[in-house]
């Protein structure tokens, strides 16, 4: 039990960002922010106002510090916690109404248990005209952690969704 739920909180902080407002329309003004939520196996990992380095459609980065506590505000339920270990960078199609992600590894932590994974080449789907997208199924590798973690752990699409604003 601990050990699903300690890869569902690492899954859900490399699903990332996901919609806590609402979407910001193409031509809006944005303060070069990111909202994140996911909810996987019942558990939920969300932040609000993490940095990124422009807004979209511009490639950019999110800034982990701004995630990440201290400086963040990333919380995570069922005992779990989560670090982002990297600062993920996004580009953008806005003619295929899609968003890439190069890379995300975390660390998720829930007592003594510690697992670290990866995920590379994420695609999410723009809705509609808004700045809100939403994941296709990927799967994150675990890269070190306990024997107790599992060796992936898959998010369906639409478990995930990020918001920039």
């Amino acid at each position: 039990m601990h050990r699903a739920k300690l890869a569902v909180a690492a899954l859900a902080l490399a699903a990332t960002a996901g919609s806590v407002t609402s979407a910001a329309a193409f031509g809006t003004t944005a303060d070069q922010k990111v909202d994140g939520v996911i909810v996987v196996s019942g558990n939920t990992c969300t932040w609000t106002n993490a940095s990124t380095s422009a807004n979209p459609p511009s490639a950019l980065t999110v800034d982990r510090a701004g995630i990440n506590k201290p400086g963040g505000n990333l919380a995570c339920d069922g005992g779990i916690t989560a670090t982002l270990n990297n600062n993920p960078a996004f580009t953008f199609d806005d003619a295929g109404a899609t968003a890439r992600t190069d890379l995300i590894d975390i660390t998720g932590q829930q007592s003594f248990i510690s697992c670290r994974y990866k995920a590379t080449g994420i695609t999410w789907d723009r809705d509609g005209t808004t700045r809100k997208y939403v994941n296709r199924a990927f799967t994150a590798t675990k890269t070190s952690g306990s024997f107790l973690c599992p060796g992936s752990v898959t998010t369906a699409a639409g478990g995930a969704s990020m918001l920039f604003h």
